[in-house]
């Protein structure tokens, strides 16, 4: 586990299988709360590059359940958490974890897209 920091905020760091996934979480909270992770998940430019990227790097993403996703995302209905996009499409870029460092993790290419998103600076 290592640290990030990022205009002063520190933002963890966790290496999983010679990859890095950074704290979504600790990213929300530089931003003060402003912004949530499921809104993020709720728009579809983020569904489609969440798509794309399991389509590069997980060979067992299922396209089927991401299809119906993909459908629904920028509904005003529609909303998907992390865990629930983990399970219906098998998902590696992104992580809900419990415990001591729990939070939201993403892939570090994942979680830069993210960060324009709460903040293009």
């Amino acid at each position: 586990m290592g640290k990030l920091v990022v205009q002063g905020q520190e933002i963890t760091v966790l290496t999983i299988n010679d990859n890095d996934y950074i704290s979504l979480t600790d990213m929300i909270k530089a931003k003060d709360g402003d912004f949530f992770i499921s809104d993020w998940l709720r728009n579809r430019n983020t569904i489609e590059f969440l798509g794309i990227w399991e389509s590069i790097y997980n060979p067992d993403f299922n396209y089927g359940e991401f299809a119906i996703i993909k459908s629904q995302a920028g509904l005003n209905s529609y909303k998907v958490s992390v865990k629930e996009w983990v399970q219906a499409t098998n998902a590696i870029g992104i992580k809900a974890t419990a415990g001591r460092y729990g939070g939201t993790y993403a892939h570090k290419d994942i979680a830069f897209e993210f960060g324009m998103w709460i903040n293009a600076e």
